[in-house]
């Protein structure tokens, strides 16, 4: 199996087109975003200061961006950590499947947009950082 590492969750600028009028920024899958797009979610009314739960998928691929407001994401591979600051919405982070990702640092009215590779999987998740701690183990053996 091909493990994903820190060095592959990438910033990912998107086109802007600035206009008087407004920005306009635009995002396709195969061009901007490297997976076909299967689900897109929505993270709102997120109370400031909250740090939401951390994951990581065993299959999912995710591309997360700030439509509004800012937040971190802190992405993890078994070894390292790194911190990317969202708050542009011509930026987003593509986060490869097994990568732990957690959001938090939530500015008042943030609003996120998730782009995921599948639809939802309850299966696919890993929620314990124990456990997907012994995943990445278990994967650098194989």
């Amino acid at each position: 199996m091909n493990q994903s590492n820190l060095q592959d969750v990438i910033r990912i600028e998107l086109p802007k087109f600035p206009d008087p009028r407004g920005s306009l920024s635009v995002l396709e899958q195969g061009i901007h975003i490297p997976f076909d797009i299967k689900r897109t979610y929505l993270l709102y009314d997120v109370p400031g200061g909250v740090e939401r739960k951390g994951h990581a998928y065993y299959r999912s691929q995710e591309f997360i961006v700030a439509l509004s407001g800012s937040f971190d994401v802190e992405v993890y591979d078994g070894i390292s950590r790194k911190r990317f600051q969202l708050n542009r919405s011509h930026y987003g982070i593509y986060v490869p499947a097994g990568i732990w990702r957690q959001l938090d640092n939530f500015s008042t009215n943030s609003l996120a947009m998730v782009l995921a590779s599948t639809p939802y999987d309850a299966e696919d998740y890993m929620y314990e950082l124990k456990a997907y701690r012994a995943y990445r183990k278990n994967i650098r053996i194989l």
